[in-house]
């Protein structure tokens, strides 16, 4: 069993690179999807603002691995997943202690290209301007509490970076030299 986390910033190229190895077959999940089934459960609205508050709230009662404790709980004996929005430390040295197989790959792409994605995509929950990107890319970086997110921490702990700086096929070509790397047996 392989199971690939993925980190990286906001509109980085997770989604992409989560597209990628489901189409070869992983079986895809999401730490955020815990939170979007706690707030469903709790009967409020799904919003980015919201998974940040229930994020910090469940890390801040149950411990900030929580999120990767209630995911890797559902994950089968066979087969291959990947685990994206991987968003704190503690969540990677849990899958490290208790997942064999486990290896984090951080998405990157620069500034001017994600928020270039960001308004092109246009998600009513995205920010509009730069600044705007700016603050939320801040208050998403480096955590001022325990509960709170902490991509720089996370990034830091990455086996391995993927660049999606380019084309949908380069990006495609590093996620197989990736997979070749870990010895995963992909049919090409």
């Amino acid at each position: 069993m392989n199971v690939i986390g993925l980190t990286g910033r906001n509109a980085s190229g997770k989604g992409e690179v989560a597209r990628l190895l489901k189409d070869l077959g992983f079986v895809y999940g999401s730490l955020s999807d815990v939170l979007r089934e706690e707030l469903r459960a709790r009967g409020d609205a799904v919003s980015r603002d919201n998974l940040i508050a229930i994020g910090r709230e469940l890390r801040g009662a149950h411990g900030s691995a929580v999120l990767a404790q209630r995911m890797q709980a559902g994950l089968g004996g066979d087969g291959n997943y990947v685990v994206d929005s991987f968003r704190h430390p503690s969540e990677v040295e849990w899958f490290r202690e208790h997942q064999e197989g486990f290896s984090l790959w951080e998405v990157h792409a620069s500034e001017e290209i994600r928020f270039s994605r960001i308004c092109s995509r246009g998600r009513e929950s995205d920010p509009t301007t730069l600044e705007a990107f700016r603050a939320l890319e801040q208050a998403e970086a480096t955590r001022t509490e325990e509960s709170g997110q902490d991509l720089d921490g996370t990034a830091a702990l990455a086996d391995r970076v993927i660049p999606n700086e380019q084309s949908f096929d380069e990006l495609s070509g590093y996620v197989a030299e990736a997979l070749r790397d870990l010895g995963v047996d992909f049919g090409s």
